[in-house]
């Protein structure tokens, strides 16, 4: 089979931030959001787990419980409960935050999660193959789809609905009408 073009297999989890550092004396964490919904996600009361450093969860998967969270400069800071001193939190720099994916709000009419697009097959709407997603960016001022062909030719294909105009994620299809000259690049 063509790269990613094999059965693609649901997480148990996802990441939804990263801890870049402890902040202040009194437990609170500097966490990158790495969702599009990090005050829902990480809103008081709610559980997170610890990850490792590569995002996946750890083999010391602690349940955190979300005490307080603020926004701050272009993050989160985030308080869980018990966790009330620096010394408590300086272990969790540099490792990420994930959540159950059933315990994550259905997502909205046109919303997909980035990891349903990979292996996805992408062709124009002309029905022309170009090939299949290996990875998203997350880009300004539009995130990139990148396309793999069978060729080995890797495209870098905008995620906006001028250019992406159907994703099927249960047939793992992406159609695109790309502006002339994008595929050529």
């Amino acid at each position: 089979m063509p790269d990613g073009a094999g059965d693609r297999v649901d997480p148990d989890h996802l990441v939804v931030g990263h801890v870049s550092k402890p902040h202040g004396t009194k437990g609170e964490l500097f966490v990158w959001p790495l969702t599009d919904r990090p005050d829902e996600v990480l809103g008081p009361g709610r559980t997170v787990l610890l990850g490792d450093e590569e995002g996946a969860l750890a083999d010391d998967a602690d349940e955190l419980v979300v005490e307080r969270s603020r926004p701050f400069k272009r993050g989160t800071l985030v308080k869980f409960e018990g966790l009330d001193e620096r010394n408590d939190v300086e272990a969790f720099a540099g490792r990420y935050l994930l959540v159950p994916i059933d315990g994550l709000a259905q997502l909205e009419e046109g919303e997909v999660f980035y990891h349903q697009l990979l292996g996805s097959e992408v062709v124009t709407a002309d029905g022309e193959t170009v090939g299949r997603v290996r990875e998203v960016y997350e880009t300004a001022p539009a995130h990139l789809l990148e396309v793999k062909a069978e060729d080995g030719k890797v495209h870098l294909v905008p995620f906006s609905e001028r250019i992406v105009r159907k994703v099927d994620v249960g047939a793992r299809r992406i159609v695109i009408k790309p502006p002339p000259g994008l595929l050529e690049l």
